[in-house]
């Protein structure tokens, strides 16, 4: 007797493109700059004590860092303390921005996704990777929901395997 199977890689055969949000992941070392630890008696903050530390302070520290400023205090921070520590970052710093470490990479895949190329996905069946890298926020894939959507054929969460359909165009 003689058996033969074939074997058909039905995902390969499908013509689904898998989009990847791991891919969009911005390298760098995160980083927390909380401005409390400037305060006087973690309640005020001084103005002179400020812009002397800021004069002293080594900015090259932040070199090639993701840095998001916050402040953790109940305490009032004028406006312009934020511009400032921003300013003196920037010019060392990939990104910096005003929030928590969710913030900054809500940003950071803000910024990666408006780079996508979405001619590439026009009148595709897409998949947007899913169990992927839990650094990877919520806002990056609906973010990219949003950008792929007025230009796919259909779109779809999960692996190529096993998808959950979220649009699919009606010609």
């Amino acid at each position: 007797m003689d058996i033969q199977e074939n074997i058909v890689n039905k995902v390969a055969a499908s013509g689904l493109i898998t989009f990847n949000l791991e891919d969009y992941l911005e390298n760098g070392e995160r980083l927390l700059y909380d401005i409390k630890d400037n305060l006087f008696h973690g309640l005020m903050l001084r103005e002179k004590d400020f812009r002397e530390f800021v004069k002293e302070h080594d900015w090259q520290q932040y070199q090639d860092k993701n840095i998001a400023i916050t402040c953790t205090a109940d305490a009032i921070v004028p406006t312009w303390a934020y511009m400032l520590l921003a300013n003196k970052m920037k010019p060392f710093a990939n990104e910096v921005v005003f929030g928590n470490l969710d913030t900054l990479e809500t940003q950071l895949f803000s910024k990666a996704l408006a780079k996508v190329n979405l001619e590439e996905y026009a009148g595709q069946r897409v998949v947007v990777k899913g169990c992927a890298n839990p650094q990877i926020p919520i806002s990056a894939y609906v973010e990219i929901t949003a950008l792929l959507t007025p230009v796919v054929k259909s779109l779809m969460y999960g692996e190529p395997c096993s998808t959950v359909p979220l649009y699919k165009r009606k010609d």
